[in-house]
This record gives structure tokens, sequence and C-alpha cells, in this order.
């Protein structure tokens, strides 16, 4: 992986916007490596940056994630009845976490490797696409986050875990749990968001942990740029987001990510991109 300041303000900007819509940051990150001449920037890479956007989260939601997490610490401690809702929120937050983690552990090798084809990039972007459309059209969209029970909890944590392919997108793809599920645009989204912060920051840890106990050649200043620029352009996304969603539907998203899907597919028929990972371009 070879990215150089300029590179690293390119996929700064395209993580923070991308991050928190159903579009896959993942796969944006990867096909724009390519073509601005850095490679896909590999897993690792995603990793760390995300924890620029997930700073993002934590700043924005700071008043929501201090009473869960003061409400869950005082339901431990008996303060706090444990039927109270912060407080099973935390909870729910915790087993949506354990998919993604061992899904992640388990395909390490698999996730850094073949699950970046771009053929199969191009094929979850248009597929997820067409069932976060179903969704958002078939959803009755009549519940709220109070009403989340541990099944469903279980069924985000499970749908997160699709993330790992790119082209899913870990928001798109718990949203349209959440929406098929019966969640309201709002709730499915604010918990996809909550959901994602456990697994997030620590995948990015966990990453920043093997690059320097394994002495990779990491390029820090770049990552730490792409980091910062990801955060600030991450706030702006999220507050949009949640406005935008109040009284809009996700079809813009669902038509972009299958143009997206078409683009990629004629890239790589162009030679552009290769189909699988590790092949030779052109």
């Amino acid at each position: 992986m070879s990215i150089g300041l300029a590179e690293a303000v390119v996929l700064g900007l395209v993580q923070g916007l991308t991050e928190f819509l159903p579009i896959s940051s993942s796969a944006h990150l990867s096909v724009t490596g390519q073509l601005i001449g850095a490679g896909d920037p590999g897993a690792a890479f995603t990793a760390i940056s995300q924890l620029g956007t997930e700073a993002a989260v934590i700043i924005y939601f700071r008043r929501d994630i201090a009473r869960i997490v003061s409400r869950w610490v005082g339901s431990l401690a008996g303060r706090v009845p444990r039927g109270d809702p912060d407080a099973r929120m935390g909870w729910l937050v915790i087993l949506g976490s354990i998919p993604i983690g061992v899904f992640g552990l388990l395909f390490k090798d698999q996730i850094e490797t073949v699950l970046r084809g771009y053929l199969l990039t191009a094929t979850t972007l248009w597929v997820f696409a067409l069932l976060l459309g179903w969704a958002d059209r078939r959803g009755a969209k009549e519940r709220e986050l109070t009403q989340l029970t541990w099944k469903h909890g279980i069924l985000f944590g499970l749908a997160q875990s699709l993330a790992l392919i790119p082209g899913v997108s870990r928001s798109g793809g718990t949203i349209t749990a959440g929406l098929l599920l019966g969640y309201t645009r709002e709730a499915a989204a604010r918990y996809s968001f909550l959901l994602a912060i456990p697994a997030v920051v620590l995948s990015g840890f966990f990453q920043l942990y093997e690059e320097v106990r394994d002495g990779a050649s990491v390029p820090w200043s770049a990552t730490i740029v792409a980091t910062a620029i990801a955060f600030v352009v991450g706030y702006a996304v999220i507050a949009w987001l949640m406005r935008y969603i109040t009284t809009h539907s996700y079809k813009p998203f669902v038509v972009y990510r299958i143009v997206l899907a078409a683009v990629v597919y004629a890239l790589v028929a162009a030679a552009v991109l290769p189909p699988f990972h590790d092949l030779p371009l052109g």
C-alpha cells in the first residue's frame, strides 16, 4: 500500500462522505484508491481511518451514549432497574456487536484478500441496493428503539456483520434489517450508528496493534491525515442524514448504488480494475 498525503486527503474525504450513507465506504475506498493510483487501501487502512468517523458518531450522539453507559453501569451495580430502557440498550449494543467480532476473526484472511475482488463488490452493491429499496417500501416503519427486542438486536448484529464484504455497507445492512423488522427510518439509523461503535473502534485498534506488532510499513502520516478528515466530514454527514431521513426515503441511495455497480462492472471490463483480488491490472 503506497499512499501519499494527497491521496490521503482524497481517501479521507471519501471515507467521511460514505461511511454513514448506505452506499458502502469500503467499496468507495477500494475503487477510489485504484483510480487515483494508490491501489486498494486495504482492510487495515480502512479499519484505522474508520476510527475518525466513529469519533464523529461518539461526539454527535455523546448525550445518548453517556446516558446509556451511565444507566448500564448503574444496572450492574443495582442502582438502576435492569429493565431500564437505556440500561437495556447498553446490553443490546453489546449483544449486537458479537456477530461481526466473531465473523471478523474467523474470516480475517478472506476479508483482507478474496472478498475484496471488484466483481464481488459490484455484485453486492446492486444486490443490497435492491434489498434496501424493497425494505424501505415494505417496512412498517412503526417500531421505535424502545421496542427493540433481544432477537432483533441479534438480527441487527448479523446484518452488520455482512459489511465485512466490501459493497454491502455497514449502515446499509443494518438499516435494511431494521426496516424489514418494522422500525422507523430514524430508529434503524440511530441503532445502526450506535451498534457500529464497539465493532469499528475495536477493529481499528486491533489493526493498529497488528501493524505495530508485525513491524509493517504503514504510511502513518497519510493514515492520520485521512482519519482526521474523515472525522470532520463524517460529523457533517451524520447531522445531514439524520435530518434527511425524517422526510425522505432511501431511493436516491438505491439508485446511486446500482449506478456505481454498473460503473465498477464497466471498469473491470475495461481492465481498469481487476476482477478478483491480487490479479494484475490491464
